[in-house]
């Protein structure tokens, strides 16, 4: 309806836009790209609502005003909920997973193929420590993750587009056995928490600001997510499941990289573990490893 009005305001009007000066011609045409702007934004809600999968779709949200936010503010949060409607449907099916490691304590990782994402890895854990302690250190205070993750070199938030959605520049460590070689990333973090669940969910974005850097490999996180729940006999400990997606790019066969995430999954826990239990840092510190592009502390060598 929106649509059809404006094409009959411009057909009315197209007489008079003939005649008028340029910049006056630009502030037409800048109205037009905001109303399709706030169409645009109606219809994600609208599919979010609808669309996305697990509990997700319970929680509720304010309504977020379109004209309030610019363009790229609307872009990277349609983007992380996008990234975590498309994580937790792949989390939601439960056909086809296979054990791929299971350790002594209890933790599992499972992988899937699945088509357009290639092989996906899912593991299961329980940590002692809340969804609140967990949601701090995974989100709350990412920038802090190198100091307890040693796979982890630096990791700068670019944009706070607001209290669920971030934007990140994250650079994976270079050491004597990480011969896969140093990687970066850009990615959107998009977070939504319940009472006794938190989801963390994301994927690579391309800013034009913010080019592939002199040195690395741009990698990329497909769409991944962490899902934080109480566990119903013990609140003081967590679930945790994590759906990890990713294209390290450049030239390793597909066999090593398959080995190497799942494993670096482990070793991303067992640091997480030791930040929990303070012998990495204080208990008064607490940080952030949502992003599944923090794993790539592998011994593997690029070819």
């Amino acid at each position: 309806m929106l649509r059809a009005v404006v094409k009959l305001c411009c057909g009315i009007s197209y007489p008079h836009m003939r005649s008028m000066a340029g910049l006056q011609r630009r502030a037409v045409a800048v109205i037009g790209q905001e109303i399709t702007q706030l169409q645009q934004w109606g219809q994600i809600q609208q599919h979010l609502r609808t669309h996305v999968a697990l509990n997700y779709n319970e929680v509720e949200q304010e309504d977020v005003q379109p004209a309030a936010k610019s363009g790229n503010q609307l872009y990277y949060e349609q983007h992380g909920r996008e990234a975590m409607r498309k994580a937790l449907s792949m989390l939601e099916d439960k056909d086809g997973w296979k054990v791929e490691m299971t350790e002594s304590n209890g933790d599992v990782i499972y992988s899937k193929v699945i088509p357009g994402a290639g092989k996906v890895f899912r593991m299961e854990a329980v940590l002692e420590a809340t969804v609140d302690e967990l949601y701090d250190i995974l989100y709350a205070r990412v920038q802090e993750m190198p100091q307890w993750n040693p796979s982890i070199q630096h990791i700068e938030v670019l944009k706070h587009v607001g209290p669920e959605t971030i934007v990140t520049h994250e650079v994976s460590a270079g050491s004597a056995g990480n011969l896969i070689g140093q990687r970066d990333f850009v990615s959107v973090r998009h977070s939504c928490k319940q009472k006794s669940r938190v989801y963390l969910g994301g994927a690579a974005i391309q800013l034009e600001s913010f080019p592939p850097q002199a040195g690395f490999v741009r990698a990329e996180d497909g769409p991944t997510c962490i899902v934080l729940q109480a566990l119903d006999e013990d609140k003081t400990k967590s679930r945790f499941t994590w759906l990890l997606n990713m294209d390290v790019k450049g030239w390793l066969p597909k066999s090593i990289v398959n080995q190497a995430l799942p494993r670096a999954q482990l070793d991303f826990t067992r640091h997480l573990r030791r930040r929990l239990g303070g012998r990495c840092m204080s208990l008064h510190d607490s940080l952030h490893p949502t992003a599944p592009s923090s794993l790539l502390k592998t011994e593997t060598r690029e070819r």
